[in-house]
C-alpha cells in the first residue's frame, strides 16, 4: 500500500508519517514538500519516507507527483492553516487551500487513479455557534467567520461535489483543535508554552502576552488526531463528513492556568491587542459520535499529558538554542 501525505513536513503531517512508519510498516510513505519547507519536523524519519517537491497550486507539479507515487491513500493536510494570517492574506489563503485541493482531484481524474482521499477540513467552518447547538454535530449550520474558515468550507464541499460527480473517494474530516509537540508557536497552546519556557529559562521577563481568553475550545492530542486520519481512510464512508473531537471543553483561560501551574513560574498575564481577531469563534465543542461509530476511534491521550509534552518540547528547544 502507498500513502501520500501533502504537507508531510508540517505539524500534523510529520506526526502522521511517524504513526504510519511505527504502526503500519507495510505502507510506503511519501510526502510533498516545497523547496522552502523547513525539514526540522521530520529530521528523525527523513530517510524513511519518499519526499517529492511539489507546489499544489501548480497542476503540472501535482500531476507529476501523483504519477510517481500512484497512492492508494492521500492525506491532504497541506494548507494555509493559521486563522489570523487569513485576515492579512485572504486571497493567498483561498488560492492555496481551494486551488491546491482542486488540482489533486483533477490530477486523480486525469491519471485514472482511485485512492481514498482524506481532506483535513476544520471545526472553524461552524463559525458562529450558538450555545444551545453544542456539542456540535455534522448537521449544524456552517457560519464561517474568517477567510480561512471560508476556504475550508470550500474544500469540504468540493470533496462532496467530486464524490457525487465523479466518484472520487473523498472523506471529509472536520478536525477540532489539535495540539501537541511541534505545534507552530503562532498557535495558542504552543505559544503559551513557549513563552513560559522562555520565562523559566530567564530569557523573558515574567509577563505572558495573551489574546482572547474567554473562547471555549475542544482540544485533541495530535497523535490521537492522526490515528483518526488513518482510520478515516480505512473504515469511514467515502463522501461522508465526520467531526473529529475530544468532546472536552476548556476555556483558553483555563488552558493558560494549567500551563502556568505546569511550568512552575509566576507570571503577570497581559492582554495584547495585536492578538485579538476582527471576529472570533467563541465556542467550539465537537460531537464525534458519528466517527466513533463508523471507525471505533476514541481519544487515548489525556490532555494533561498533551500540555506537559508541549511544554517539555519548548523547554528542550530553548535549551538547545532553537527557541
Amino acid at each position: 500500500m502507498r500513502a501520500l501525505i501533502t504537507g508531510i513536513t508540517g505539524f500534523a503531517g510529520s506526526h502522521l508519517a511517524e504513526y504510519l512508519l511505527e504502526n503500519h510498516p507495510d505502507v510506503h510513505v511519501a510526502g510533498t514538500r516545497r523547496w522552502r519547507s523547513p525539514m526540522e519536523n521530520i529530521q528523525g524519519i527523513e530517510h524513511q519516507v519518499e519526499l517529492l517537491e511539489c507546489d499544489l497550486c501548480d497542476f503540472n507539479s501535482v500531476i507529476a507527483t501523483l504519477e510517481t507515487v500512484k497512492p492508494d491513500f492521500i492525506f491532504h493536510l497541506a494548507a494555509q492553516s493559521f486563522v489570523p494570517t487569513s485576515w492579512n492574506a485572504p486571497s493567498e489563503t483561498l488560492n492555496t487551500n481551494i486551488i491546491g485541493q482542486t488540482n489533486i482531484f483533477e490530477a486523480v481524474r486525469r491519471l485514472g487513479l482511485d485512492p481514498v482521499i482524506q481532506i483535513a477540513c476544520s471545526s472553524e467552518e461552524y463559525g458562529l455557534v450558538k450555545p444551545e447547538e453544542t456539542p456540535i454535530k455534522e448537521t449544524n449550520p456552517l457560519r464561517p467567520l474568517s477567510p480561512y474558515a471560508v476556504s475550508k468550507v470550500s474544500q469540504d464541499y468540493l470533496g462532496y461535489q467530486y464524490f457525487q460527480s465523479y466518484g472520487i473517494k473523498a472523506i471529509r474530516t472536520r478536525g477540532f483543535n489539535h495540539t501537541g509537540p511541534r505545534r507552530g508557536d503562532v498557535f495558542v497552546t504552543s505559544n503559551f508554552a513557549k513563552q513560559l519556557a522562555r520565562i523559566k529559562a530567564g530569557l523573558n521577563e515574567p509577563v505572558i502576552h495573551v489574546g482572547n481568553l474567554t473562547a471555549i475550545r475542544d482540544f485533541t492530542d495530535v497523535r490521537d488526531m492522526v490515528r483518526a486520519y488513518w482510520l478515516a481512510v480505512n473504515k469511514a464512508t467515502p463522501g461522508e463528513v465526520y467531526n473529529i473531537a475530544s468532546g472536552r471543553e476548556i476555556t483558553i483561560q483555563e488552558l493558560l492556568d494549567r500551563l502556568i501551574e505546569l511550568s512552575g513560574v509566576e507570571v503577570e498575564v497581559r492582554e495584547d491587542p495585536a492578538r485579538m481577531r476582527p471576529s472570533d469563534v467563541e465556542i467550539l465543542i465537537g460531537d464525534a459520535s458519528k466517527f466513533k461509530a463508523d471507525t471505533g476511534w476514541d481519544i487515548e491521550i489525556p490532555f494533561d499529558k498533551t500540555l506537559k509534552d508541549t511544554f517539555d518540547y519548548w523547554v528542550d528547544r530553548i535549551a538547545d538554542g532553537r527557541g
